[in-house]
């Protein structure tokens, strides 16, 4: 019963969210009756409900009946996936009219509005007959007489028709980061103490020395601590406590992560990336609320007259940003500091600390230059598209984004085919792909290749060339995801992620230094663009492969980075997150439009780009809400974005107030205990059901798990932030992982936060904690048993506690009374 009250309650929410078609996918419909009577039962009209199979009628041709009654109800279903392409035939005409029966509608409502779309029915026609190689129907239209005109132009104008749609499809994904020069800051002031943190032995360096002198000249006392590289975070935290004052210090600058020295323990980490990892850690154990400033040097290019020098020092970048998104009340920024840290540079290092409304900066001779994301023109294309010329290595080629690149590089030209992973041949559905190219005329091996181990890419790369065609192309898409807090992240963690993307980059790089290719692929990411919560590691390692392609750029060698939004259909999103991704405005993008961008920026010569489907005004408010940052704020949909989402709060919706903290903990000291609980629950309820998108606070329901109401690590960091600004509160990355349930996070926001802890709890408050529990749980039969069963044991327990010393209570005035007091009370007993 109580599971068929959540369904219904599922149902209304879905019905009033405006779904208005239910498709059951089951062996046999035993839902859409209960889905027709609630809609029935809320006065909703026009609902569609479609099974799937029948208990007794469970083969393809059930499948596709009820398909077909879900399409003709104005379902979209995808036919040829459903029914394989077959012989074409002429559909039949009418005897005398010579009219066709296909719907026009149809075809028209398929084919996009606008750009290079269909305008006019019998244009809509035309291209489909174009698609369809249709050449009676094209050459009826354009009045040719002879069909075999047509033959050889048909292929070419069908060709020239994808890519128009690829390219009208496409033309808003494209960005490009760019560095603009910034107005020369006014001189900082800097007070207080601020800690510079510098790798072991580096004290005594010229850059150290050259922050030191400019932070001290413009006020600021300086504390300065040598970090090594295998620092634990405990024991640093400690060292920041014993060189930290009372009062506490007013910033940090760490130059870690000019160390570039590997891990011993884990080579494949910079000590760099390492140390910073563990200051970041040690300095939130430390309860160190000051911003912390990281500074690199070569790290960034600003120009092209600039070279990239130490791309490993970039990494840095990538994990730093994601510490912005997670702690933006303790970050400062990064700043990529010239070779030498004259007075000038000093000056400017010291105004960007002391605050110029910048996080990304880069300091040069020439002034101060503040990191953009921009739009993208599209490629113009060349006279010569990019063609293969040899064997084409793709990493990370049995999965499905493999496969699709592979066929990509089939198509333009490459005459082998080499894909790799750890799993190799065991790779699931590999054999089918490798078949289909085959078949194609194109060599196929599959590889089972760690790409990270240096002998196996060093024999796997001197195999290719000694059996032939050469290697003219790498695309490296191997890599190992994340989801995981900054604070709870390991060496062993980080290590693992760099390893598949920065070190077989790395390794593909120098193993290929002599070869003469014509493509050199990096798969990036947007978390390198502009960092994504949960993946320090992940964003570190895909900033390096942008790094690297400077890096080859400058010293004359082909390359190519994107960094890529999520794609649909396997490879770099799973299904589970697509949906979180969409909720905040991270569109999925179709795989064959993304292959066809690759395509673009291939043919068109382009280095760095980053492709990504985006819904800004989903995006951008809470993307800013969690650290405002000129990096995207430039682009005019985010600022209209932000003028709208501004508009909004004005005009009576969410406003976020500075002040609320202490609003909400005066609100709650004037209620009581269970009131308390409620409002907190309450508080809870509202900020999931915004990120999830749900229909109201209630269909949070209190006790269920947050996993179960659909959030995952990228919005369980987008609830925490929601809820720290609304709270005033510094709360952790980890708190959905730490209170499982609504219930739980109030109580926690309770315990922790807001409860007077100079005033005892009394016995009612502890009575109306309980009760508030209880009123909001739904515990099965066997639970709700036990603790009413428990629930009696204590009430009887306090029955007679209180009996007792009731008794207690008479016994001891009886012998404490007068004889008179005797007398006088067994007169009152009987009355007289």
């Amino acid at each position: 019963l109580r599971r068929m009250v959540r369904f219904e309650e599922a149902v209304r929410v879905l019905l009033d969210g405006g779904y208005g078609a239910f498709v059951e996918v089951s062996p046999h419909p035993v839902l859409t009756a209960a889905v027709m009577e609630t809609a029935e039962d809320a006065g909703i009209t026009g609902v569609l409900t479609v099974g799937t199979l029948e208990r007794d009628n469970g083969g393809a041709p059930r499948l596709i009946t009820s398909l077909a009654q879900a399409y003709v109800a104005g379902l979209s279903v995808d036919w040829k996936t459903v029914l394989p392409a077959a012989e074409r035939v002429e559909l039949p005409t009418y005897a005398f009219q010579h009219e066709w029966y296909w719907l026009e509608t149809a075809v028209t409502a398929a084919l996009p509005a606008g750009g290079d779309g269909a305008s006019t029915a019998a244009e809509a026609r035309f291209w489909a007959a174009v698609e369809g190689g249709d050449l009676a129907h094209i050459a009826d239209t354009l009045a040719i007489v002879d069909e075999k005109q047509l033959s050889e132009v048909l292929p070419a104008l069908a060709s020239w028709r994808r890519r128009e749609q690829d390219r009208v499809a496409t033309a808003n994904w494209r960005y490009r980061v760019a560095w603009a020069p910034l107005a020369e800051p006014e001189a900082g002031v800097l007070s207080g103490t601020w800690l510079v943190v510098v790798p072991s032995g580096g004290a005594a360096g010229d850059r150290a020395q050259g922050c030191v002198a400019a932070l001290a000249a413009r006020g600021a006392e300086v504390v300065l601590l040598e970090v090594g590289a295998a620092a634990e975070r405990e024991v640093l935290a400690e060292r920041i406590r014993a060189v930290v004052s009372e009062d506490g210090v007013s910033g940090v600058v760490s130059l870690l992560a000019l160390d570039e020295t590997p891990v011993s323990a884990y080579p494949v980490v910079p000590g760099g990336l390492a140390g910073t990892l563990a200051l970041v850690q040690a300095l939130g154990d430390a309860e160190v609320g000051a911003p912390l400033w990281v500074a690199t040097s070569g790290a960034v290019t600003v120009g092209p007259s600039e070279t990239l020098t130490n791309p490993v020092q970039a990494q840095v970048w990538g994990f730093g940003r994601v510490v912005g998104l997670e702690h933006p009340d303790r970050w400062g920024g990064l700043v990529d500091l010239p070779a030498i840290v004259d007075e000038r540079a000093g000056a400017r290092l010291a105004a960007v600390l002391a605050g110029c409304g910048e996080d990304q900066v880069a300091i040069r001779a020439a002034g101060v230059l503040g990191r953009r994301l921009t739009r993208a023109p599209q490629p113009r294309g060349s006279a010569e598209p990019w063609v293969s010329r040899g064997s084409v290595l793709i990493t990370g080629g049995t999965g499905a984004l493999g496969g699709r690149l592979a066929r990509l590089a089939a198509g333009r030209g490459a005459a082998r085919l080499v894909l790799t992973s750890r799993s190799g041949p065991a790779a699931a559905g590999v054999a089918a792909t490798a078949a289909e190219l085959a078949a194609q005329g194109v060599r196929v091996d599959v590889v089972a290749c760690d790409v990270s181990d240096r002998s196996d890419l060093t024999g796997l790369v001197g195999r290719i060339g000694t059996s032939g065609p050469a290697l003219s192309a790498v695309m490296h898409t191997a890599g190992v995801g994340q989801a995981t807090a900054v604070q709870e992240t390991g060496l062993a963690e980080t290590a693992s992620v760099l390893a598949a993307k920065a070190t077989g980059a790395a390794l593909l790089d120098e193993l290929t230094r002599d070869l003469d290719l014509d493509a050199f692929v990096l798969f990036s990411s947007i978390s390198a663009t502009w960092g994504s919560g949960l993946q320090p590691s992940y964003a570190a390692a895909n900033t390096f492969l942008d790094a690297l392609a400077e890096s080859r750029l400058a010293r004359g060698a082909t390359a190519t980075s994107v960094a890529w939004g999520p794609w649909g259909g396997g490879g770099m999103t799973d299904a589970d997150g697509a949906a979180q991704m969409v909720r905040r405005g991270l569109l999925v993008m179709d795989p064959g439009h993304a292959v066809q961008a690759l395509a673009q920026i291939l043919d068109g010569g382009e280095t760095l780009v980053t492709v990504t489907d985006m819904d800004w005004a989903r995006f951008a408010p809470p993307f800013t809400l969690r650290r405002p940052s000129p990096l995207i704020e430039a682009l005019p949909e985010v600022h209209q974005a932000l003028v709208d989402a501004a508009a909004d709060a004005a005009g009576g919706g969410e406003a976020v107030d500075p002040q609320a903290g202490a609003i909400l903990k005066q609100q709650l000291a004037s209620l009581t205990r269970a009131e308390q609980n409620r409002t907190l629950v309450g508080l809870v309820q509202t900020q999931a059901a915004a990120v999830l998108d749900y229909a109201s606070a209630e269909a949070v329901e209190p006790t269920r798990a947050f996993s179960d109401l659909g959030f995952d690590s990228l919005t369980a960091v987008e609830l925490r932030n929601r809820l720290s600004t609304a709270t005033g509160l510094q709360l952790p990355a980890t708190l959905l992982f730490d209170c499982p349930n609504p219930t739980a996070l109030a109580d926690y926001l309770w315990n922790e936060e807001f409860q007077d802890e100079s005033a005892p709890v009394s016995l009612i408050q502890e009575v109306d904690r309980l009760g508030s529990l209880l009123t909001g749980a739904t515990p099965d039969e066997k639970t709700y048993q036990e603790i009413t069963d428990r629930l009696q044991g204590l009430l009887s327990q306090w029955t007679k506690a209180a009996a007792l010393t009731e008794r207690q209570a008479v016994a001891e005035k009886i012998g404490s009374a007068s004889d008179d007091e005797i007398f006088e009370f067994i007169h009152k007993e009987l009355g007289r």
